[in-house]
């Protein structure tokens, strides 16, 4: 038998390593991208995500030898969308509707921590901000994003 959990009670048991085998939530975690690179959640509270990841250039190198900053990219919005799935309501959904991220240092192999917060969580709009830092404490980038929870018709196959 199937138990279903709100988000962030899900999330909150993945890592502490206490959710059941039968445990679902509405959203799909680990979401694919997050297991194709890597991503890991390692906090959760409503509206809050970090999220950790191990670069390699050889791996996730651009031409000059550090890692991509498209990666970077995704790290923030993968962040910023855990954030915003533990602050919506059950049947809900939601969408970005843009990213902007601002590079502050180069990246090699190191463990990055994104970390996610609300600027203004509003009924249908939410901006958040997430910052990147490297193992050694140094801010790499800090991204904001736009998100726009969906309701009703909008949540169908989303």
């Amino acid at each position: 038998m199937t138990v279903m959990l709100p988000t962030l009670e899900f999330l909150k048991k993945q890592i502490d390593g206490s959710l059941p085998t039968n445990a679902k939530t509405e959203m799909l975690y680990p979401t694919a991208i997050s297991k194709l690179l890597g991503f890991r959640i390692i906090a959760v509270d409503n509206a809050l995500a970090s999220l950790a990841m191990n670069t390699d250039p050889a791996l996730h190198g651009n031409q000059q030898g550090t890692v991509h900053g498209g990666l970077l990219s995704e790290l923030a919005d993968a962040t910023i969308g855990t954030a915003h799935s533990t602050a919506i309501k059950s049947g809900e959904s939601f969408t970005s509707i843009d990213l902007q991220i601002k590079f502050f240092r180069p990246v090699w192999k190191s463990t990055l921590i994104a970390t996610a917060s609300p600027i203004q969580l509003g009924r249908t709009i939410s901006h958040y901000q997430c910052e990147i830092l490297r193992e050694d404490g140094k801010l790499v980038a800090m991204a904001s994003g736009t998100i726009m929870t969906l309701r009703g018709s909008q949540v169908i196959g989303r």
